[in-house]
């Protein structure tokens, strides 16, 4: 029996026989000197458990601790079961789960930690592999020094079925359909074309605050794409070749290393540079170059990402033909891209975002000719002289972006100034003055989104005259009017009549540019221009199902250029309606599943009926696309 349970008794017993008489009153605490005594700075708080913003307290003395035969702290099994240490910050959810192949019997007892393990192939989650959590410090490999090391694996599948139509002129030497004498011949067709991109990236910092300390990332493309059209030398410039063509590619879309320079303020405002094959858009609907090209970029910000600012040169890498993807196998051209811009938040108006930009291209290839893998020249293009072209061109440009108001709106202008130094319909110097501008209002209403669009891009009036008035871009890719469900911006049409292996406007573009090619050929400044005015819808019918709308009337801006190549008298300038709906379903509500379905119609106007035609005489055309995305 312990001495306290002898006393005890003994202690009680005295409580009860002699009471305890009371302690002597204590004496009152000494009246200090009011004027020693000197209120504080600022009032430390207002309420319990709060104090004034700004106010800063000093800290409490250290606290020394002298307590001989102290019981030691309880071992970690004496705590309870349900609170787990978890290894770090991290990790504060998934440390609960537990070890593969170990005991499971917690996920029974609580089941919302189902919610939180999960397999690391699950890209709906926090996954290390998708750059969630950082690479645990013993199994990283030894040359990454430091912490905070994030590893992201990225893969792409890209499926698109195609059925279309559109004019397609009958081969000069051979045809499918012998006794044919239209200029014209069949005009449906249809693509298969599947495309895997597979990435990865190491980042390190954390990026959720500041900007990454480094990265290294690399993405390759893998494409099979198949083609079936109605008439011969469509796909291939030899006669005997068939009207159907299968086809693959493997592309290097990114490889490049992104170094964090320095930070220049407390709010992380940084400089940067990057270099490689990298993305860039040069301006925010992609007009004027939007691309994956070989270069060096120096970006950054500053005033808490108010200012943000772009210093970037280009050598551009050689296209695939058939799949677009970058073939690093060939010598990049010489055409060279400098870009210099500069973004301003809040400016004219809040929550508009301003940008000014230069952009200077300089292409030399005259002296080389380019066919391409189908077999037809790309450069020079097959129009005029047919000579090569070296050109200069510096466009100016002031985009904007964001709201006004209740109205969404998306604005862009462009002049192009330089000289082009052999016109293909003269064979002298002539100087480039062209413009742009293009607009887009939308409004909001609960679930529904209504646009308004229009662009304008000024053609050519006067073809041999010193002054080529035709504007092009260097590599548009437009989400603008509906995008790639128009029928126009998806489908390219061929120049028949008037230039060999040259399209009237170029596949995934908006402008009447006749090029060989968006991919391999030249900038071209003799152009006809093109006009747009559009409505467009998009309708959340769900969180998972979006309905999209858009009827958009085209013309040329000037018909001069054509009449020239063709010979003609006179040609409208009418294109017609391009009428569009789309469908898209995203099953989880992410990104990681996109299914797209879309139809659209050209119904043709006079001056497309004057230039084009069928065998069939249809009055319209049509093309649908089945896109499915999976990216994880």
């Amino acid at each position: 029996m312990g001495v306290g349970a002898l006393l005890l008794p003994l202690l009680l017993a005295q409580s009860q026989t002699a009471p305890t008489p009371a302690p002597p009153p204590a004496p009152p605490p000494p009246v200090a000197d009011p004027d020693a005594i000197s209120p504080p700075e600022v009032d430390p708080g207002i309420l319990d458990g709060r104090r004034r913003p700004g106010y800063e307290n000093g800290l409490p003395g250290p606290v020394s601790q002298d307590n001989p035969g102290a019981v030691r702290a309880p071992p970690p099994e004496a705590f309870p079961t349900d609170q787990l240490p978890v290894p770090d910050r991290w990790r504060i959810m998934t440390g609960l789960c537990p070890a593969k192949g170990g005991d499971q019997s917690l996920l029974g007892l609580y089941p919302n930690l189902r919610q939180v393990c999960h397999p690391k192939r699950d890209p709906f989650h926090q996954n290390l592999l998708k750059g969630d959590l950082p690479l645990p410090a013993g199994k990283r490999p030894g040359f990454l020094k430091g912490d905070d090391w994030f590893l992201t694996l990225s893969g792409v599948s890209d499926t698109v079925f195609e059925p279309r139509t559109f004019p397609i002129p009958v081969g000069v030497q051979t045809t499918e359909r012998p006794g044919s004498l239209d200029v014209f011949g069949k005009d449906a067709s249809y693509v298969f074309s599947q495309t895997f991109v597979l990435g990865a990236a190491l980042t390190k910092g954390n990026t959720a605050f500041k900007p990454p300390e480094i990265e290294y990332r690399i993405a390759i493309g893998f494409n099979f794409n198949y083609v079936d059209v109605p008439e011969r030398r469509v796909l291939s410039v030899d006669p005997s070749k068939p009207s159907h063509r299968t086809d693959h590619f493997v592309g290097l879309q990114e490889l490049f290393v992104d170094y964090h320079l320095r930070n220049v303020s407390v709010r992380y405002d940084f400089d940067a540079v990057r270099i490689g094959i990298q993305p860039f858009q040069s301006d925010f609907r992609g007009f004027l170059f939007n691309d994956n090209q070989l270069g060096v970029r120096l970006f950054g910000n500053r005033d808490g990402n108010r200012w943000q600012y772009n210093l970037a040169a280009f050598w551009r890498l050689e296209k695939d033909t058939n799949s677009g993807l970058n073939n690093v196998t060939e010598r990049p051209r010489n055409d060279w891209l400098f870009v210099a811009n500069l973004y301003r938040q809040d400016f004219p108006l809040p929550a508009l975002t301003s940008q000014i930009t230069v952009v200077y291209n300089r292409n030399r290839e005259a002296g080389r000719i380019k066919v391409d893998d189908n077999g037809f020249p790309v450069r020079p293009a097959l129009l005029g002289t047919l000579r090569g072209r070296d050109y200069d061109v510096v466009y100016l440009g002031y985009n904007t972006d964001g709201r006004i108001g209740r109205l969404g709106f998306t604005g862009s202008a462009y002049a192009a100034l330089g000289q082009d130094r052999d016109s293909f319909f003269t064979g002298k110097p002539t100087k480039i003055r062209a413009g742009f501008a293009a607009a887009e209002l939308s409004y909001d209403k609960d679930w529904m989104r209504f646009r308004l669009s229009a662009l304008y891009a000024s053609g050519d009036g006067k073809p041999r005259d010193d002054t080529e008035a035709g504007f092009d871009a260097v590599f548009e890719n437009p989400v603008f009017a509906g995008a790639d469900t128009s029928y126009w911006i998806r489908q390219t049409i061929p120049f028949a009549g008037g230039g060999r292996a040259v399209a009237l406007n170029g596949r995934n573009g908006i402008l009447n540019s006749l090029r060989s090619s968006k991919e391999q050929g030249q900038s071209n400044f003799n152009n006809p221009g093109t006009v747009l005015a559009g409505l467009g819808g998009d309708f959340d019918l769900r969180p998972t199902v979006r309905v999209s709308m858009n009827a958009n009337h085209l013309w040329f801006a000037n018909t001069s250029t054509l009449q020239e190549l063709r010979n003609e008298g006179s040609i409208p300038k009418d294109i017609g309606w391009d009428l569009s709906l789309s469908t898209v379903w995203r099953p989880k509500a992410t990104q990681n599943i996109v299914v797209r379905l879309s139809a659209a119609a050209l119904l043709p106007g006079k001056g497309f009926q004057d230039l084009f035609d069928n065998s069939q005489r249809h009055s319209k055309y049509l093309s649908v696309l089945l896109n499915t995305v999976f990216a994880f």
